[in-house]
């Protein structure tokens, strides 16, 4: 997780840092660091940056919890700027939305993450008439007969219908398959980990 050359640092000593989802790919935030926040960094595993404003180290989730695990540090091609690929913990931006260039930026991926993010929150606060709090008092096992209705719905339509019912059907099945590995404590991280595992080993 060290760089494989030292950055170039401008005459403050800094870098900026891209700071990239390593499941969705959306950019999340970006700061700067100076060498000793590349090294705890490097040390911890964690994301470290230097504050311009504060003049001060500064490890990201620190007062918020929403903590930054590092994946990967590399320098572009100029060695100038930064990029740190992450898992993040919670959002990215101090005023709470996943990205620090709001919710409006979602990837294809990030709507994923958005979905499960906000699952999480419906678990938490179960309002009244919301589908994922009805869905969740159920139990896992009204969740299961619902990807099980929704996979068969997914195989009829790829066999005969639009290609927008398919999509639609689609859609509805990876929703109650986030909702069931959010039941079991399980994130949509981990089975794209799994997936990363078997193209490596391929």
């Amino acid at each position: 997780m060290t760089l494989a050359r030292e950055p170039a640092f401008d005459e403050r000593g800094l870098v900026p840092v891209v700071v990239q989802d390593r499941a969705s790919g959306d950019v999340l935030m970006v700061a700067y660091a100076n060498r000793e926040a590349l090294r705890l960094t490097a040390a911890t595993g964690l994301a470290h940056f230097w504050s311009r404003s504060r003049g001060a180290l500064w490890r990201k989730g620190e007062t918020s919890g929403n903590t930054l695990a590092v994946v990967e540090v590399r320098a572009d091609c100029d060695s100038d700027t930064v990029l740190m690929v992450v898992n993040p913990t919670g959002p990215a931006c101090h005023q709470g939305t996943r990205t620090c260039f709001g919710e409006g930026t979602l990837s294809e991926g990030g709507v994923l993450f958005e979905l499960e993010r906000l699952i999480a929150e419906r678990d938490r606060e179960r309002p009244a008439g919301s589908y994922v709090s009805t869905l969740l008092a159920k139990g896992l096992d009204a969740t299961l007969k619902k990807i099980g209705e929704e996979a068969t719905e997914v195989v009829l339509a790829a066999k005969g219908e639009s290609d927008e019912r398919l999509a639609e059907e689609a859609a509805d099945l990876l929703f109650h398959l986030t909702v069931a590995l959010h039941q079991r404590g399980l994130s949509l991280r981990s089975a794209l980990e799994v997936l990363e595992r078997r193209r490596r080993a391929k």
